[in-house]
């Protein structure tokens, strides 16, 4: 029985986190050469101080995230694929979990920040709760965990 991911979500927030991530997901769509999609979801559960700001303040936000995209994942094929960059609005679980079904997602790729204890507890995990959601598998890269080491060709 052989695995086969042809397509890979990797999601960012653009932390140290994700771009240590980023790295096992560029890895891996180059392994198995599948296509790259790059999810920022910007949350509208941001607080924003005068409601009438809102719809500014997420267009704001999404155009800054889509040049941030641009600059972090660059225009260079991934997996031989072009990598499929999107920005959208919404509450992030919800988003990645429906990203990742309606485009057929054959893994997920995403960071955690590693707290622990009641900064946990508080604040939650969106990499935990895309885990328990998502109907694919989901790699979850935690920022002290080791690199890829790549052996050399023979």
């Amino acid at each position: 029985m052989g695995v086969t991911i042809g397509r890979i979500l990797f999601t960012t927030d653009f932390s140290e986190s994700a771009r240590h991530a980023q790295q096992y997901a560029v890895t891996l769509a180059n392994s198995f050469g599948a296509t790259l999609h790059v999810l920022h979801v910007v949350s509208e559960e941001a607080f924003v101080p005068a409601p009438e700001l809102q719809q500014r303040w997420l267009e704001t936000e999404i155009d800054r995230a889509r040049k941030q995209l641009r600059v972090d994942v660059g225009g260079a094929p991934v997996g031989g694929q072009p990598v499929v960059q999107v920005t959208q609005a919404g509450h992030p679980v919800h988003e990645i979990v429906k990203y990742a079904a309606e485009h057929e997602i054959d893994l997920i790729v995403i960071g955690t920040h590693g707290r622990t204890g009641l900064s946990q507890l508080i604040i939650g995990s969106i990499a935990e709760k895309v885990v328990r959601l998502a109907t694919c598998p989901v790699l979850t890269v935690h920022p002290s965990d080791h690199q890829f080491v790549m052996a050399a060709p023979p």
